[in-house]
């Protein structure tokens, strides 16, 4: 007599209703955080909270939270910062290594992995970086906030991607693979800019010990050590260098995410016989050598893929969902009656929204179609120019260099103030501009 065989339909010990009405509850949100607007309107949400926040009746709590003190003490050694201080330099960090790890990958497989097809996107970068640049100098410079000219060359690439989701179908796989080359990188640039002119004076023994960490790292990679976790150690030394040196130590994210291997060890073929060489046995294994097995396996599933797409695919849910609009909940909280539209404050405000607004679509469309033209390619003009125009949507890292370039108090406020309004009409502006498009390319169609 055969038995049935077993129902695997439902975990161990699992109680059957209970389990479908999570999965009820689940799947919503498995389909939500799949979308690419998620993470957008995340951000957004987080903004909008924090503004309310810090113009509520409970602004002081607002203030107060950032302002917790958080650390370590041991004995007589103490190393405690405001909360506000572990976001922003802290848990950033993290950001910028997803930054680091998706510049790698573009530049060993992706779209900058040839000089050809890196042409384009480099070009509309570079003139999306220096025409912002240009037009806040313009209004700013022999002025108090003449030092802000970074804050609009930045794009952030959540928002810049989820407005372009909403498109949807109006959108080309061209222009969505333009934008995120460029987007990669426009995030270079803004690295460099960081590193050359938002950090202090250079402190030569912390920059030493930032190098022996990234020797530490390399040696690691050498003695062909994959785990993840024997990185955080000389990681957490490359960031403490980085803040004795005086350069912003969340660029140890970039460092770490740019010496990731992006080169898999098995393979999509190797995991394959790897695993069939394995399969087979596992039924009449005994329990030792069944344990060995899936050991095994699961070590060629790992290295199936890269370090870094293995760590862009486990981090970039938590960077989208938790980095990203933590650092907005603690940025976005401009303080209306703090901001000052009068004098420089005022000369800083034009200069961001203008930067975004006007020179990020303005630097974009004139290099795209200067590059194109050089490389006998042709571009239509309604396409790029909605790259551009969601381009303009600075945010995260708009906001990041503000802090950097204004201390606390209406330059800063301003500024903030201007990079999410500035935000919020490029989206608008993109969103119309693509509909546009999309009517008028299907009318000369009919």
């Amino acid at each position: 007599m055969s038995s049935a065989p077993p129902d695997r339909s439902l975990p161990p010990e699992a109680w059957g209703r209970a389990h479908r009405v999570a999965a009820r509850l689940v799947s919503p949100l498995q389909r939500f955080l799949a979308v690419e607007a998620a993470s957008g309107v995340a951000l957004i949400a987080a903004a909008l909270v924090a503004l309310g926040w810090a113009n509520s009746p409970w602004r002081d709590a607002y203030a107060w939270l950032w302002h917790q003190p958080l650390g370590v003490v041991i004995g007589d050694w103490a190393f405690v910062r405001p909360l506000h201080f572990w976001v922003n330099d802290g848990l950033m960090t993290i950001f910028f290594f997803v930054v680091g790890l998706e510049i790698r990958r573009e530049v060993y497989e992706g779209e900058l992995a040839e000089p050809r097809r890196a042409a384009v996107p480099f070009a509309a970068a570079l003139g999306g970086m220096l025409a912002p640049a240009a037009i806040y100098l313009a209004l700013n410079l022999g002025h108090a906030g003449a030092g802000g000219w970074g804050v609009p060359m930045a794009t952030d690439i959540a928002f810049a991607v989820g407005v372009l989701a909403l498109l949807g179908a109006r959108v080309s796989a061209g222009q969505r693979i333009l934008l995120l080359a460029l987007a990669v990188i426009d995030d270079i640039g803004a690295i460099v800019v960081i590193a050359l002119f938002y950090s202090a004076g250079i402190d030569g023994v912390g920059l030493l010990v930032m190098v022996g960490a990234m020797g530490g790292v390399l040696a690691l990679r050498w003695l062909g050590v994959r785990a993840p976790l024997a990185y955080v150690a000389p990681a957490v030394t490359m960031w403490a260098g980085l803040l004795v040196a005086g350069v912003h130590p969340t660029l140890a994210g970039v460092v770490l995410g740019l010496l990731t291997p992006a080169r898999s060890w098995f393979g999509p073929a190797g995991f394959a016989e790897a695993t069939a060489a394995h399969l087979g046995e596992l039924a009449a294994a005994p329990r030792h050598d069944l344990l060995v097995r899936l050991d095994a396996i699961e070590r060629a599933r790992r290295e199936a893929v890269s370090p870094v797409e293995h760590l862009l695919h486990a981090l970039h849910p938590v960077v989208a969902f938790g980095v990203m609009p933590l650092f907005a909940l603690a940025n976005a909280g401009v303080a209306l009656d703090g901001a000052d539209l009068t004098g420089a404050p005022l000369r800083v405000f034009l200069g961001v929204v203008a930067g975004l607004v006007i020179g990020k679509p303005l630097g974009i469309v004139v290099a795209t179609k200067a590059a194109r033209a050089l490389g006998g390619g042709a571009a239509g003009a309604p396409p790029v120019l909605v790259v551009g125009l969601v381009g303009g949507i600075g945010f995260t890292m708009s906001i990041f260099i503000a802090q950097l370039a204004f201390p606390p108090g209406p330059l800063l406020e301003t500024a903030k103030l201007a990079v999410l309004v500035a935000s919020g009409t490029a989206s608008l502006a993109g969103l119309a501009v693509g509909a546009w498009a999309a009517r008028a390319g299907g009318s000369r169609g009919g």
